[in-house]
Formats: structure tokens, C-alpha cells, sequence
């Protein structure tokens, strides 16, 4: 039979309540009591009743984490960083797939809302009023997107969209391509303006094709603009649209790296297995989604049940967390000399190849630390 309260306050010889409060509010309790109580806890096997502590203290130790399309491979690393950093803070993930719909995503945040103690919204379709909207109703960490006045994890694409830009100047290519992303998208907005600075800089020109799907078929729609374009090299929205466009443009009988280099965003798996290897700038999801469950966690930390004091607290907290994690570029297969080129050995070829299991390195933070 599973241990009760009753076996774990007669266990530790002190009343009921205090074995309750030790779960619910700890820091109402003793140091040297609450020890013992968890000690026997720990000895005897028992598990705090989940939705009774809810009742007491307002919190349901889950939180929810909204993507905009888990069949992505962008995301599923976040996912699992996420949920193991959560576990390891005693919460409870939920995942929920909006499929790029922002109508949905608000449907979501709503239906979550008195499920959770907190949303995740990665990569967010939605606009950014509505998105603080829907943040007086529950606490809200955004990652991959910036928003005024909420706390963000954002991944810096627009770092490496210049240095992708300014790996394929260094090859010899002036005739360029960006593939944009979906209408909305942040990521796809910092990549434009970063892509196109870099451009002028270097007195290439880039051609921006889209907006467009994030996917491979997405990609390999392209194939044909690209070729007729008269491009030389392509920066694509993400890793999905660049092995899309490398399979339309092999059906075309154009070669990928001979006669046109492609470079994806996101260093997803698949990025490593394709013919050619792509060069992509790595993205820190795994980071991005640790320390946006630190974020939820830190800023709904406040041990009172939620209130009107509460929630003004929590508020306060929110407006400081800003953190934007590094990209790194990943040279492989895909990209080389501009066509007619040859590939000597002093071509400025930007930073060596890395191989990165989880990029971000250190974090930049602005607009102040996260509240503790």
C-alpha cells in the first residue's frame, strides 16, 4: 500500500499540517524540520497528492510549451530540453502543435491557461499585441521572437545570417538568394534585415523570394525561381527549406556546390545525412528551451497562491527578462567557390568547420537580469 501523509507525519513525529506545508509552502516550515520530513518522506516512498496541493497553493506544476509545427526538426530538441529541465524542477510538461496557425496558438494559450502554471510560446504566429494579451492571463516566456515588455529567448539569426552572407562573399559570390520563411515570422524579419546589410557591404546583391512555407516542399518549389534568378548561392529560412531546394535543383540538373551554394539555418539532423552535407548556421534550441523553463520558473516563483498582489509582482518580474543565445556557422559539403572559380587555397573561407551538440555558448542579456 502506497505511504500516506498520516505514515510520513507519524514517521517524522510532527502534525499532519506540517507534513502538508513542508510540500505546499516550504518556506513556512523550519529548515531542520522540513528536512526530516522530506527524509522520510524519500525513506517511505510517498508522492504529494498533485491536484490536492493545487487546491492549497494555485500551482498545477505543469506548464505548457506551444510550437508552431512539431513536424519540424527544429523543435523536438527543444521539446525534450524543456521537458527534462522541467522535470528536474518537479513540473510537467505539455506540448501542443498550433500546425502555423496564430488562430489556433490563441485557442491554445486559452485552453491552457487554468491547466498551467505558465506557457512556453516557441515561435509565435501571432501578433505581438495579441500575444501581451493573452500574457494577463497566464505567465508567458516567448522563445525565438522578441516582444516588448515580456520575457524572450531569442536565438541571434540575424548574427547568422551575416556571417552565412559573409561566408559566401568570401567564396567569390556576389548574385545572391534568401529564401524567406512564413509571412510573420521574426526569425524570418531578422534574417532579411541582417542578410540585406551584409549584402550591400560586401556590393553583392541579394534577391528575396518568398514568403514561403518552412518546409522541404517549400524549398524545392523554388528550385526553378533559383535557377532562372541567375543566383550563384542561397541563403534558405531554415534546414527543411534548403534540403528541399538541393533535391528540385538536383532535378534540374543543377549540381549543389558546382554550380550553386546553399546554406540552411537551424543545423537540424537531417542537415548532417544529405548529399552534399548542408552548411548551416547552428541554432541553440536545446539551450533555448532550458532556459526559458528557468525564466517561467523564476519569474512565477513568488510562494503566495495567486492573487491580485501576486500578480503584480509576477508582472514586475516579467519586464526585465530579455536573453538572446549565439549562432555559430557549421561549414560543410554544400557551399564553395562561385562557379568558374576554383577553389584555392587562399579563398577567405570564413571560420573552419565546427561541430557543435548543443550551440549557445554564453548568453547576452538585455534589458536587464531575470528577476530571482
Amino acid at each position: 500500500m502506497p505511504a500516506t501523509i498520516r505514515d510520513v507525519a507519524r514517521a517524522s513525529g510532527v502534525h499532519i499540517s506540517t507534513v502538508s506545508r513542508t510540500f505546499s509552502a516550504p518556506h513556512l516550515v523550519n529548515p531542520e524540520t522540513r528536512g526530516r520530513v522530506l527524509a522520510c518522506a524519500e525513506d517511505l516512498g510517498y508522492r504529494p497528492n498533485r491536484a490536492a496541493r493545487a487546491l492549497i497553493t494555485g500551482r498545477t506544476h505543469n506548464i505548457g510549451l506551444i510550437i508552431a509545427d512539431i513536424a519540424n526538426p527544429f523543435f523536438p530538441p527543444l521539446i525534450k530540453a524543456a521537458e527534462g529541465q522541467a522535470r528536474h524542477r518537479d513540473y510537467h510538461v505539455f506540448v501542443a502543435d498550433t500546425n502555423e496557425d496564430p488562430a489556433a496558438e490563441e485557442e491554445l494559450v486559452h485552453a491552457l491557461a487554468k491547466q498551467v502554471d505558465g506557457v512556453l510560446l516557441c515561435s509565435p504566429r501571432m501578433s505581438n499585441g495579441l500575444i501581451e494579451q493573452v500574457s494577463r492571463e497566464v505567465p508567458v516566456v516567448v522563445i525565438n521572437r522578441q516582444v516588448t515588455g515580456l520575457p524572450c529567448v531569442m536565438m541571434d539569426v540575424g548574427q547568422g545570417a551575416r556571417t552565412a552572407i559573409e561566408h559566401l562573399l568570401g567564396l567569390g559570390h556576389r548574385r545572391l538568394a534568401l529564401l524567406g520563411g512564413p509571412r510573420g515570422s521574426w526569425t524570418n524579419q531578422q534574417m532579411r534585415r541582417a542578410a540585406g546589410a551584409a549584402a550591400r557591404s560586401g556590393g553583392a546583391e541579394l534577391t528575396v523570394l518568398g514568403p514561403n512555407p518552412p518546409t522541404e516542399t517549400g524549398g524545392g518549389a523554388l528550385a526553378a525561381q533559383v535557377r532562372d534568378s541567375g543566383v550563384t548561392a542561397v541563403l534558405a529560412y531554415n534546414d527543411l527549406m534548403a534540403i528541399g531546394l538541393i533535391e528540385g535543383l538536383d532535378h534540374l540538373g543543377i549540381r549543389v556546390p558546382q554550380d550553386v551554394s546553399v546554406v540552411g539555418v537551424d543545423d537540424i539532423t537531417l542537415s548532417r545525412l544529405t548529399r552534399p552535407k548542408l552548411t548551416t548556421v547552428a541554432t541553440p534550441t536545446a539551450a533555448a528551451g532550458r532556459t526559458a523553463v528557468d525564466m517561467l520558473l523564476q519569474h512565477d516563483s513568488d510562494p503566495r497562491p495567486r492573487g491580485a498582489g501576486r500578480a503584480a509582482a509576477v508582472g514586475d518580474r516579467r519586464t526585465t527578462a530579455q536573453v538572446m543565445l549565439q549562432t555559430e556557422l557549421v561549414i560543410r559539403d554544400s557551399t564553395g567557390p562561385v562557379p568558374g572559380r576554383s577553389r584555392p587555397g587562399s579563398v577567405p573561407d570564413g571560420p573552419g568547420p565546427h561541430r557543435l551538440a548543443d550551440p549557445g555558448g554564453p548568453t547576452v542579456t538585455t534589458g536587464g537580469v531575470v528577476a530571482s
